[in-house]
């Protein structure tokens, strides 16, 4: 009795591996993840007692597209990440609706509402991780979204890696903004208040007269400071020309441009799949740790799927 008890005191317990998620490179996979899970969150996401680790100190912020969600839009990337070592998190933001089905499709109310709850988000997140900056990778509006918070909400210095996936900087107002335009119009007559405050300690007013589209793109959408990369397809149907997402930094930024079929004739990635496939997540975590470089394959990428 007298050894077995020196032997289970000296004998340190195991630690536990830690947990490998699986991935599924399929686009499509976020939904099934979604009607799954209603209104849940992606497993390896939004842990909220994660600690970012030594090698990975910044939390990884998935901002979503049009019509995505916090499951959605990140099935492939958001195990990814996660598998990486990352804190990852993934807010809904954006939804005309806190009833589900609704409330899963982020993305399509007032821009500006959405970048406030982006800026909420992140907050909460460098609250709960002790992290003094996050990375963001975004995707579709997703890119523009958070450029808002980090020029006007109090979103400055608060981001270090900038990942845009089919981004769309030269474009001008499109369906997105008369859409944010319509539903803050019936807002203002039913008499329901903006998300956003009139004022904050930390907001700057953007230039007089600009549209939300104008006031993230002037002069420039980029900040110093921050190590921006843009990621972009040829296929992309929905960002056309998809080299309105190719746009060079001002001196005193750090942009690179990247477009998937450099190098790789045959990834056909579209709008959906540049999120879902085994190129772009190499991207991806090449753009956030760019000191510890991965191979980055060459791998036959179909639209919509990724597979």
């Amino acid at each position: 009795m007298i050894v077995v008890a020196i032997l289970s005191v000296g004998v340190p317990a195991l630690a536990q591996p830690p947990t490998r998620y699986p991935v599924t490179y399929d686009f499509l996979a976020g939904i099934d993840a979604e009607l799954r899970n209603p209104g849940g969150s992606l497993p390896g996401t939004n842990d909220f007692g994660c600690r970012p680790s030594a090698a990975h100190p910044r939390p990884v912020v998935l901002v979503h597209g049009s019509g995505g969600g916090r499951q959605t839009n990140w099935a492939t990337l958001a195990p990814v990440l996660a598998n990486a070592g990352y804190c990852v998190y993934a807010p809904t933001y954006g939804a005309l609706s806190t009833i589900w089905p609704a409330s899963a499709l982020g993305g399509l109310s007032v821009k500006r509402d959405g970048a406030w709850q982006i800026k909420m988000f992140v907050d909460r997140v460098l609250v709960a991780t002790g992290a003094s900056q996050v990375d963001i990778v975004g995707h579709s509006l997703g890119t523009e979204i958070p450029t808002y918070w980090l020029k006007y909400l109090g979103g400055r210095g608060k981001v270090a890696h900038y990942v845009s996936l089919a981004p769309y900087w030269r474009q001008g107002p499109d369906e997105d903004d008369t859409r944010s335009d319509l539903v803050a119009l019936v807002q203002r007559r039913l008499g329901i208040a903006p998300l956003t405050p009139s004022r904050c300690a930390d907001c700057v007013s953007p230039p007089v007269d600009l549209d939300f589209n104008r006031a993230v793109r002037t002069p420039t959408p980029y900040l110093p400071g921050v190590r921006y990369t843009n990621i972009t397809t040829r296929d992309d149907e929905i960002v056309t020309p998809y080299s309105s997402g190719l746009l060079p930094g001002p001196p005193g930024t750090q942009v690179t441009n990247i477009v998937v079929q450099q190098g790789c004739s045959i990834d056909h990635s579209d709008h959906l799949s540049i999120v879902a496939n085994r190129r772009s997540a190499a991207l991806v975590l090449n753009a956030l740790d760019p000191d510890h470089r991965r191979p980055v394959p060459c791998v036959a990428v179909p639209p919509v799927t990724g597979a």
